[in-house]
């Protein structure tokens, strides 16, 4: 299968936390290719942003030419766009792409900078979310796009369907900041999930929005549907907190590898099964898609 192509439009993050570092970290390890439009960069560290130098529009007009110009994208994914006017510059460039779009509504740092200037929630709402196949706000950011509070379960699900009201195919929206357990309540504009999990106790969850909403974007481009899509990107984003460390001091940043890959995980662990098969009976294991395989195992988990 040719390789995802990703392109994702977003600010830097010079502590290599979130943003554009936590974006290419997340695709690459899904096997897709990461391809960057920078909007701004930040002085950053695992504390806040000190500093934002906003990208000229003309320059990231022509990053985004250079690179669907010439590779092309299988799907696109939008973080950090802080201003009115770039939110409509990528509406703009967006729209004529056939590509599904994620949008990572992003309006604050985990250290509690804002990133996204008031009157620019507007031109997101009218402009950006009608394009998007997936927005994956957060419970702040789904309270300023909706003007509503939104902290609790019902709430949440609410919200999932006003955002679908407003143009998008599919709302995510995020509850790590719950009381309790967090959970994320989807709607794919039919039907309505709640995905939960115990809480990890850590600081160190910087970049976990980025990371979640690159994955999800990179699955897409690789043709799985979006329930899966957002529950393997939920499970390798939670096995990257489990495993994040401090570096700095103040918000770790959490940790995306290969390994953590709950579907790379099955692989490894089948592929050490079929060594233990016949030659002939492996290969044709093998060569099987992971459709195929997955549906032989249900059989045989059956006839077990």
């Amino acid at each position: 299968m040719p390789t995802a192509r990703v392109l994702i439009i977003a600010g830097s993050d010079s502590g290599g936390g979130a943003g554009i570092q936590a974006d290419v970290k997340a695709a690459t390890v899904l096997g897709g290719h990461a391809m960057t439009v920078v909007t701004a960069l930040t002085a950053q560290n695992s504390l806040g942003v000190s500093a934002v130098h906003a990208a000229p529009l003309d320059f990231v007009r022509a990053q985004f030419h250079a690179v669907v110009g010439d590779i092309g994208a299988d799907a696109l994914k939008t973080g950090m766009l802080h201003s009115a006017e770039l939110v409509e510059l990528v509406a703009e460039l967006a729209a004529p792409l056939a590509a599904p779009l994620v949008v990572d509504p992003v309006m604050v740092a985990k250290g509690g900078d804002r990133l996204l200037a008031i009157e620019a929630i507007e031109a997101l709402r009218r402009r950006l979310l009608p394009l998007a196949a997936l927005v994956t706000p957060n419970l702040d950011e789904a309270e300023a796009i909706l003007g509503r509070t939104v902290r609790d379960r019902p709430a949440m699900e609410w919200a999932a369907r006003q955002l679908v009201e407003l143009g998008a195919q599919a709302a995510l929206v995020k509850g790590g900041h719950l009381a309790g357990d967090p959970g994320d309540a989807l709607f794919d504009g039919r039907q309505a999930y709640f995905f939960s999990a115990p809480r990890l106790h850590t600081p160190h969850t910087h970049g976990t929005g980025c990371t979640l909403a690159t994955a999800i974007a990179t699955l897409l481009a690789q043709g799985q549907a979006l329930v899966p899509a957002v529950e393997r990107a939920r499970l390798l984003v939670r096995r990257g907190i489990a495993a994040s460390q401090p570096l700095g001091a103040g918000h770790g940043p959490v940790v995306a590898r290969a390994d953590l890959d709950p579907l790379l995980s099955l692989g490894q662990t089948l592929d050490s099964a079929l060594q233990l098969l016949p030659a002939d009976q492996a290969a044709r294991l093998r060569a099987a898609s992971p459709q195929e395989l997955a549906e032989r195992l249900a059989r045989a988990g059956k006839e077990a």
